[in-house]
């Protein structure tokens, strides 16, 4: 019996991997730069994009469970340096951003590999650390720029200025060596196309206006993206690959990438839906979880009578009782089911995937550059109307704007209507100078500081160059 355990101890490995040969083989590479993606993709982040941009908004707020304590210092405006919210993510991204400069330090000792798939291989991890970058900018505002495993662990914030540089040498350097939108070795991972999608987005949120028409010109110009004829079907799972979606967080059932939100959306004692997307749709198999994300009434009034934007949202249901609900008797209390139930999810494991750049975006992003360079014309007017008229609503007219300023407001307007759901809200009302005044408006203390969130305090311990950002 001794011997039979020590021959079993003893069996020979058989991975094609070891620790001597992991970063000197293709295999190996694309191993690191598939656990940046895995990072990018989980479950959580995901919902977090969600949770930071819309509950310091005014689309989402959430009551119940467990979550509830960091969800109301989220909705309040009431975090400080020392708080944990789940809505902040930060060591998530470094890993990716760690992942990419281990490619980048490596690639050159791996041998047997053409020199074009060493370029594919240099641009999608450079893409990958500079899509980290973007989010954690979003939340923090500049960072240290970790280029190399070598960095001193001690890293200073970039200024503004070195920041922007070195965001647009990374997506201009790399864009040429990605492949072409479809010549992507699995879907989901960058291509081209993806790529100049989120450099059109950091060009807009940096107010780089010219900049940003140019690139949205390259992408309408080049054909490959088209908005879906159908908006109550661009979110539908048998049609996750469209036309529209250009960046992308995919999502698989019941994996560690599923996508959480529709376990926090779907409404107590949730039976079978009748409005929303959900008519007979029964739930057998999905959690509803105690923490509940409700929609303001505010948002959910706010839409043109006849828009299709707000066909997603349930307002009713029959609960495990065979009671009917009308969740519109209630203040505050429609759920955003713009992620239709998985029929493969057991649990809360759902797998929509999740958009990050969708042309739709591309179309307003230019639509409001152009506005910014020379105040309304007939072309941003047009842009707005492709989005309206996917919508069902009737065009607008130029006349309609007579300002600047209110053609913004209606731009700002159109988004919220375009993206709830998918995390741009507190970023666009940033852009346009409304954040503050909007938390205000709710009711909220909201200052000058919570225009970015505090680094987290062990980070300033452990980066004793890491200046923490001001008011915390």
């Amino acid at each position: 019996m001794a011997l039979g355990c020590e021959s079993i101890l003893e069996e020979e490995n058989k991975s094609q991997l070891s620790p001597d040969n992991l970063l000197t083989s293709e295999l190996g590479i694309t191993t690191v730069i598939a656990n940046a993606y895995s990072s990018l993709n989980a479950g959580n982040p995901t919902r977090n994009f969600v949770k930071r941009e819309e509950m310091t908004s005014d689309i989402l707020w959430q009551t119940g469970g467990g979550e509830n304590g960091t969800a109301v210092s989220l909705i309040g405006f009431l975090w400080d340096s020392n708080a944990t919210l789940e809505a902040f993510d930060w060591g998530i991204y470094w890993n990716v951003i760690r992942d990419a400069n281990t490619v980048l330090d490596n690639i050159e000792n791996v041998g047997d590999i053409s020199d074009s798939k060493k370029q594919n291989l240099i641009a999608e991890a450079r893409f990958l650390r500079v899509q980290a970058y973007y989010i954690l900018w979003i939340q923090y505002g500049t960072l240290p720029l970790r280029t190399s495993l070598s960095d001193p662990q001690q890293l200073a914030r970039s200024s503004e200025e070195e920041f922007k540089t070195f965001m647009e040498t990374e997506f201009l350097e790399a864009i040429p060596n990605l492949p072409e939108p479809g010549n992507e070795s699995n879907y989901g991972r960058v291509n081209s196309g993806g790529a100049k999608g989120l450099l059109c987005k950091w060009y807009l949120n940096t107010k780089q206006w010219q900049k940003c028409v140019d690139v949205a010109n390259d992408i309408i110009i080049g054909d490959k993206y088209s908005l879906v004829p159908s908006y109550f079907d661009l979110f539908a799972l048998e049609n996750e690959r469209n036309a529209e979606f250009m960046l992308v967080s995919t999502k698989l059932a019941n994996e560690n990438n599923y996508i959480s939100l529709t376990a926090t959306t779907l409404p107590p004692g949730y039976k079978v839906g009748l409005d929303g997307g959900l008519e007979n749709a029964v739930n057998t198999t999905w959690s509803n979880y105690a923490s509940q994300y409700r929609l303001l009434d505010d948002f959910y009034n706010s839409f043109e009578s006849g828009d299709t934007r707000n066909s997603r949202i349930l307002t009713s249901y029959v609960n495990g009782n065979d009671v009917q609900i009308n969740l519109l008797s209630i203040p505050n209390n429609t759920r955003a089911m713009k992620y239709p139930p998985d029929p493969a999810a057991q649990g809360s494991g759902h797998g929509n995937d999740f958009p990050i750049v969708r042309f739709a975006d591309i179309l307003l992003a230019k639509a409001e550059a152009l506005n910014e360079i020379s105040g309304p014309t007939q072309e941003s007017v047009d842009l707005i109307n492709m989005i309206r008229n996917r919508a069902e609503l009737g065009n607008k007219l130029l006349s309609d704007f007579p300002t600047k300023e209110s053609l913004g407001d209606h731009i700002l307007d159109e988004r919220r209507w375009e993206f709830w759901y998918e995390g741009h809200r507190r970023t666009d009302l940033l852009r346009m100078g409304k954040f503050i005044e909007s938390a205000i408006s709710r009711g909220y203390s909201a200052q000058e500081k919570h225009k970015l969130f505090p680094i987290p305090q062990g980070e300033i311990d452990a980066n004793k160059l890491m200046v923490q950002n001001p008011g915390y």
